[in-house]
């Protein structure tokens, strides 16, 4: 139940590669710009994965059906996991959804055995219905629009003039042979047709202050047409003409009920097979309907929505899967990856890295292993833990080279990252980002160093919330991307497997580099 018409061809996941195929290949069906490579092929699965992971809650279902096609076994947090948990074992869970918590157990784990943890987050900025989502406007001028939000720090000047899909998570409500509705269940829907549009005023109508300084206003100018009025009469779904917000035929209710855009509501309940009074509740995201694609003259560009912070989720997925399909004998720690929600607006939440995911992983997993939390153990396990906090970097912009720094100057195709910052807006630190640099030389991966310049400001990312909460080791890294929080972004598609090789070298060999970088004390002068 995706929301898609029967009638209608899916988009497949396939779609980028053929177009790539059927642009670059000769009449003999090879390449005619390059040979296919590992660095194409894992672009290309990470345009399938980015394709059909519109929303945080995407993200984890198309995350978690990659752990178990792998042999991760599904874990509850509401059961025991003692007798459960073993050396060896590989298993994922989720909370609320849309943050996924993945991890191995090294077969010669021990009880005060570290974790190995890449942290990164699920949600990028975009525009949310409103819990209510019709319009104050009504059908303003023939048009009928729907009230949205905005979430987290976009380049919301992009969103105009895009095509633009919805999708989400849907609670619906089945009703027995007596009318009444029965429990809630949950449903994914995906509507990746162009249904929405935020037009943008024409020049012709804008003063020359205002075409000097695009400067929407996010409240009233940001409001998506969905149809016209007139379509809406014709489609049924007027109401009788009454301003309320569902059809005729549903529930009284209340506010909630009442105050929804029919036209979507409609479009909801017809995609996902039940009548609109059965929608009980919903988290819906808008996204840009043009699908991901490989781009260039030579592939070497990844385009699209979402590449903050959804390529640093995909590859830590692949990295975990393929260290966990071969371990070595004599590993003895957890790897672990933590795919947290809500860090565009500040990760505060049950299931952002601000709450209490980390720690409740670690405790857990350590004490169905054998080591009860705040044991003397497991305290000594933390101490033997390190932490990627794996967060897309800025590339230097060809038109504004002046907003990098003159020395660290991350360009895409030319690595992973290492991001510092002397007031801890990264919790990089001298030691944190040596061993990332020594597991790179180990895994034959570039990396770049990055520090904002001290007349700019500064972003940050989840690196500081967890290392200040759980006090691990942390480094902070990232792909180097351009356009970071507009509706479609571009980075280097040969930094996915740049990121891969070093992910990978994280989880096989960091207590080899950890115990050759061991250091004592600073002596006492």
């Amino acid at each position: 139940a995706d929301g898609r018409r029967p009638s209608q061809a899916p988009l497949s996941p396939r779609a980028p590669q053929a177009m790539t195929k059927r642009r670059r290949d000769g009449p003999d069906g090879k390449s005619a710009a390059h040979a296919k490579s590992a660095e194409h092929e894992r672009g290309l699965r990470f345009v399938k994965f980015l394709t059909a992971a519109v929303t945080p809650f995407h993200a984890v279902h198309v995350g978690s059906k990659m752990l178990e096609e792998a042999g991760f076994a599904r874990l509850e947090e509401s059961d025991p996991w003692r007798g459960t948990l073993r050396a060896g074992g590989k298993y994922y869970y989720t909370r609320c959804d849309s943050t996924l918590v993945a991890f191995s157990v090294g077969p010669a784990y021990q009880a005060g055995g570290g974790f190995k943890v890449v942290g990164a987050h699920t949600d990028s900025p975009a525009l949310k219905t409103k819990p209510l989502t019709l319009h104050g406007a009504g059908n303003a001028d023939g048009m009928t629009q729907v009230s949205v939000v905005t979430y987290g720090g976009g380049l919301w000047h992009t969103w105009f003039d895009r095509d633009l899909g919805i999708g989400g998570m849907v609670l619906t409500r089945a009703r027995g042979p007596d009318g009444k509705p029965g429990p809630p269940t949950k449903r994914l829907l995906t509507i990746d047709e162009p249904v929405l549009r935020v037009p943008s005023l024409c020049i012709h109508l804008q003063t020359a202050a205002e075409r000097e300084s695009f400067a929407p206003n996010k409240e009233s100018h940001l409001a998506p047409v969905i149809c016209l009025a007139a379509e809406r009469q014709l489609g049924g779904s007027s109401n009788n003409g009454q301003q309320g917000g569902v059809p005729a035929s549903g529930p009284p209710g209340g506010a909630f009920e009442k105050k929804q855009e029919p036209e979507l509501m409609q479009l909801m309940a017809s995609r996902l097979g039940v009548e609109p009074e059965d929608i009980a509740s919903f988290d819906l995201t808008l996204f840009d309907a043009q699908a991901p694609a490989l781009g260039g003259t030579h592939s070497e560009f990844v385009l699209g929505g979402r590449l903050d912070n959804l390529a640093s989720c995909f590859v830590a997925l692949e990295a975990l899967i393929d260290a966990a399909a071969s371990p070595g004998p004599d590993d003895g720690d957890i790897s672990c990856i933590a795919l947290f929600d809500h860090e565009e607006v500040g990760s505060s939440s049950n299931q952002g890295a601000g709450g209490p995911v980390m720690k409740d992983a670690i405790d857990r997993i350590s004490e169905a292993l054998g080591a009860p939390a705040e044991s003397e153990v497991a305290k000594m396990a933390l101490r033997k833990s390190f932490i990627v906090s794996l967060d897309n970097a800025h590339a230097v912009h060809p038109n504004y080279r002046s907003k990098h720094e003159g020395t660290h100057r991350p360009v895409m195709g030319g690595g992973c990252v290492i991001k510092s910052n002397a007031n801890m807006r990264y919790a990089t630190d001298s030691i944190t980002s040596y061993i990332v640099r020594e597991l790179a030389s180990r895994a034959s991966a570039p990396v770049q160093e990055f520090v904002v310049k001290n007349d700019c400001p500064c972003g940050s990312t989840i690196g500081p919330i967890i290392a200040s909460s759980i006090g691990v080791r942390t480094c902070d890294i990232g792909m180097p991307q351009l356009s970071m929080h507009s509706v479609r972004e571009m980075m280097g598609t040969d930094d996915l497997t740049h990121c891969y090789k070093l992910l990978g070298a994280f989880f096989k060999e960091f207590s080899s580099v950890d115990d050759h970088a061991a250091l004592n004390p600073a002596p006492v002068e």
